[in-house]
């Protein structure tokens, strides 16, 4: 029974109990840090995610020794250094989070607090092949996991430890923002792949749909590398539309209630 409870899969009990622990971990940070300068928030956060690119570096050291995952992956080639880098949609914010932070740079903060958040929950509840089912003591799963929902945190964090705040304004510049980094990881894959050092190098799915249903009906629009992801960067200006309407008028309601509550003192 002890070895089942450790057993961790989308949405089971142990998923269900590290994702509440995390996010009481970022609300108890939030109020700890609430009458902190803006400095210090930015340093803690920047910590935050130094430790979680370390952590990444040493879970994929563990992985390039995980006997198993390299016979569960052998008809993928298994483990490949040049695979296995931080240019997903999630853990690319390991970096730019942090740029983000000591740049001021809304653009950059838009993209990892949009997409940090919903590329490693993507992560989370479609785990990828050797990452769901087996115990999170393994190294490797619990490299995986800790990576992830650390990046959920920290990307909610920009909002949470109020550094950023997304504006209507700042959404044209979010999606360019996307566009760019979606098409210069592009250049990346192409030239893993030429360069023979990762011949199915594929981050941020821009040369192969790998079956994604959802990318496979925007491939039969779009049937080019990169181009079909276009209806995907769309449907994310949608979202960040979706998130940032009701924040902008809650933000608009407590200017309001400040003036009021100004006037009438």
């Amino acid at each position: 029974m002890q070895a089942d409870f450790w057993i961790m899969r989308p949405f089971n009990s142990l998923f269900l109990s590290v994702f509440a622990v995390c996010t009481l971990l970022l609300a108890g940070a939030s109020i700890g840090l609430r009458k902190k300068d803006e400095k210090t928030k930015e340093l803690v956060l920047i910590i935050a995610c130094v430790i979680t690119l370390i952590g990444f570096v040493l879970y994929k050291i563990a992985l390039s020794r995980d006997a198993e995952y390299n016979i569960i992956r052998a008809d993928l080639g298994g483990f490949n250094w040049w695979g296995e880098l931080p240019l997903q949609l999630c853990n690319i914010n390991m970096i730019l989070i942090p740029i983000a932070a000591l740049k001021k740079s809304r653009p950059l903060a838009c993209f990892g607090f949009f997409l940090g958040p919903l590329g490693a929950l993507m992560a989370l509840i479609m785990p990828g092949t050797g990452f769901s089912g087996y115990s999170l003591l393994l190294p490797r799963m619990l490299g995986y996991y800790g990576t992830h929902f650390m990046i959920v945190m920290e990307g909610l964090a920009l909002l949470a430890f109020g550094l950023f705040r997304p504006k209507l304004s700042d959404l044209p510049r979010a999606i360019l923002t996307v566009f760019v980094i979606a098409f210069v990881v592009f250049c990346i894959n192409l030239l893993l792949r030429r360069s023979g050092l990762d011949a199915d190098a594929n981050y941020f799915f821009s040369v192969d749909t790998e079956g994604n249903p959802l990318l496979e009906i925007f491939h039969g629009w779009i049937p080019f590398p990169f181009l079909y992801l276009i209806p995907c960067i769309a449907i994310l200006g949608i979202y960040m539309l979706a998130i940032t309407l009701p924040l902008t008028c809650i933000e608009k309601k407590k200017q309001k209630q400040k003036k009021a509550h100004s006037s009438s003192n």
